[in-house]
């Protein structure tokens, strides 16, 4: 018995190995892209001839190999790995610029970013710079921000805590050790289990592209979580391994501050997707050169040199299928009329809740495994984002290249959840954490673009349902309860700003408007105006919601991408582009990229050494 046991194990393991690195298709990281620097173009004008090229239908290139729903990093990432193997893509975008959650807008003059605050994991010789280098031939630079790239505050303006967030594999715990005296072991602890849950990661990748059956015999057997210690801790909150670790209060708070990341509270959110965020990073963070709006603008020359296009202002209304139900298309709106756009392939990066709610015909929607993967799947949390816009250089004003998590105490499933359950009036006045940054004082070339002007990024949590009596209103004029409800945000959220930046006064102020989860639904389609997608709490990380969410839909011809995919953020989307990559070519890309890596590590040793 125990013999036959042991083959069908190694057996298990031989065909796991041969499909993982086993692969057929094209390599969209065969060959090394990058070019020569170009000068950068700071002209609005010029860069929106890329970003905002408007649909006509005789724009849409003829003999189309995919059809791409959504231009966020998750369906852009895709569109460029597939260009690079000569495929002919379609991107539609449905804003009036390309980039989803890396577009900027400018407004009186300042330019924002909606979504990009910071990117770990950017070393020059790790496989995730490689892929972003070779996806934008180069031409995408990246700037560090200060170390500590974090500040953590804890507690009222009478007992203020401050705590510096280092990045390094060795600095990280001695300053935290510096902090918290006595607390060395508790450190070290909570270290080796992120590192570990992090290495635990690629298994995830692997459930999503194994063969169905063989994902769930892996899942129902229970061999998954004795392989993975990442699954391993999924279902442990947050909350329970960290107080497990200690009893100092302001350090529990110190080791879980990050949670506004991928938007669920400690006591909801599973450790293993809260180790990600530390592991990713530990030896780093950074920001893209010339704002976020860079990224987009470097990835769209690819795809349309492979004879593709990205298209803006086209709404895409529905999915078109044939009487076998497979994907043949997209309806696009172009005012009142439908233009029907068909490719063999339909790749949506509109998110899980639209594309199988909004984007397929009612009877197709019912289907029990369409049902099966909605049922397992809830939406996340509403966003609400202050964009200030400033007078003043980043040194007059006190800024630095770095963030700040702002919380009103050490207890934040308390304050998270008081918060959320409040009635918007009270809540609009009492806001318990907040996240700040300024771009302008990441971005080297912001004086040369902007001189004596500075920008502020605020973020905190909103419930969708204290605004959604005003969604049906003209996204500029919503009226007047609401306007003063968007206000009174603003008010409490600069009191906060104000008195933890001095040297930031009311006076300095030239612009500031807010945007809340309504507005989310508007330019970026969040149907609850979540900025991470699907919820990333405990259930979102179960080994059967892994194995069943994948790429593949339950109908031909029809894929997913982006982060409801994989996870949330810019990452996490760019994971979701790869595994639905890997699907489509039938290849293992997450492992082409770390080819990529490695070749590119291997030749720069050799040129050092000539």
């Amino acid at each position: 018995m125990l013999f036959s046991v042991g083959l069908i194990c190694v057996a298990l393991v031989i065909f796991i190995f041969k499909y993982v690195f086993g692969s057929s298709g094209p390599n969209p990281f065969e060959t090394d892209t990058r070019e020569p620097l170009r000068k950068m173009v700071h002209d609005m004008k010029e860069k929106n001839k890329v970003l905002k090229q408007g649909f006509l239908a005789s724009k849409v290139p003829a003999d189309l190999d995919a059809v791409i729903i959504g231009s966020g990093i998750g369906g852009l990432g895709l569109a460029v790995l597939l260009a690079k193997v000569g495929k002919k893509v379609l991107v539609l975008e449905q804003h009036d610029r390309a980039g989803g959650c890396c577009h900027t807008f400018t407004e009186k003059g300042f330019e924002f970013d909606v979504g990009i605050h910071y990117i770990g994991e950017l070393l020059d010789h790790k496989p995730f710079r490689c892929m972003l280098d070779n996806m934008t031939n180069g031409q995408l630079q990246w700037e560090p921000l200060e170390n500590p790239f974090d500040q953590v505050v804890l507690g009222p303006p009478e007992n203020r805590r401050r705590y510096p967030i280092y990045s390094g594999r060795t600095r990280f715990p001695e300053e935290l050790k510096k902090c918290f005296p006595g607390e060395e072991k508790a450190i070290d602890e909570y270290l080796r289990l992120v590192k570990k849950v992090g290495r635990g990661i690629w298994f995830l990748a692997l459930l999503k592209l194994l063969p169905a059956p063989l994902a769930k015999f892996l899942v129902y057997t229970g061999l998954v979580r004795r392989l993975s210690f990442f699954f391993e801790m999924a279902p442990r909150s947050l909350t329970e391994v960290v107080n497990g670790l200690t009893e100092n209060k302001d350090l529990r708070a110190v080791f879980t501050y990050i949670f506004g990341t991928y938007g669920n509270m400690p006591k909801e959110a599973s450790f293993a997707m809260h180790s990600l965020l530390t592991t990713h990073y530990l030896n780093g963070a950074w920001y893209p050169k010339g704002g976020a709006s860079e990224i987009s603008y470097h990835m769209i020359p690819i795809i349309e040199k492979a004879g593709g296009a990205v298209l803006v202002r086209a709404p895409v209304n529905r999915i078109l299928f044939n009487e076998a139900n497979e994907a043949i298309g997209v309806s696009v709106m172009k005012g009142q009329e439908e233009v029907h756009v068909h490719a063999p392939m339909v790749i949506s990066n509109a998110g899980i809740f639209n594309t199988y709610q909004k984007l397929l015909p009612k009877e197709l929607q019912s289907m029990p495994a369409i049902q099966k993967q909605l049922s397992m799947m809830k939406h996340g949390e509403g966003g609400l984002s202050v964009f200030v816009g400033l007078n003043g250089t980043k040194e007059e004003l006190g800024l630095k290249a770095d963030n700040y998590w702002i919380f009103t105490e050490n207890n934040f499933d308390e304050l998270v959840e008081k918060y959320m359950n409040g009635t918007k009036e009270e809540s609009a006045k009492s806001i318990p954490l907040l996240f700040v940054a300024s771009p302008s004082a990441k971005d080297p070339t912001w004086e040369e673009r902007s001189p004596g002007k500075s920008t502020l990024s605020l973020v905190s949590f909103a419930n969708y349902s204290w605004f959604e009596e005003w969604k049906d209103g003209k996204v500029t004029n919503r009226g007047e309860e609401y306007k003063e409800l968007k206000q009174t945000f603003i008010n409490t959220t600069l009191d906060i700003v104000m008195d933890i930046f001095p040297k930031i006064t009311r006076d300095k102020i030239e612009y500031i408007d807010a945007g809340t989860p309504i507005t989310n639904t508007y330019y970026i389609g969040a149907p609850k105006g979540e900025i991470y997608g699907a919820d990333h709490g405990i259930g979102r990380f179960s080994p059967e919601l892994s194995a069943t969410l994948r790429p593949q839909t339950p109908l031909k011809n029809l894929y997913l991408t982006g982060q409801d995919v994989f996870l949330c953020g810019f990452a996490g989307a760019l994971a979701g582009a790869l595994t639905c990559g890997s699907v489509i070519l039938n290849r293992n890309l997450h492992l082409d990229a770390v080819g990529l890596a490695k070749r590119i590590k291997f030749m720069n040793n050799k040129l050092k050494d000539e």
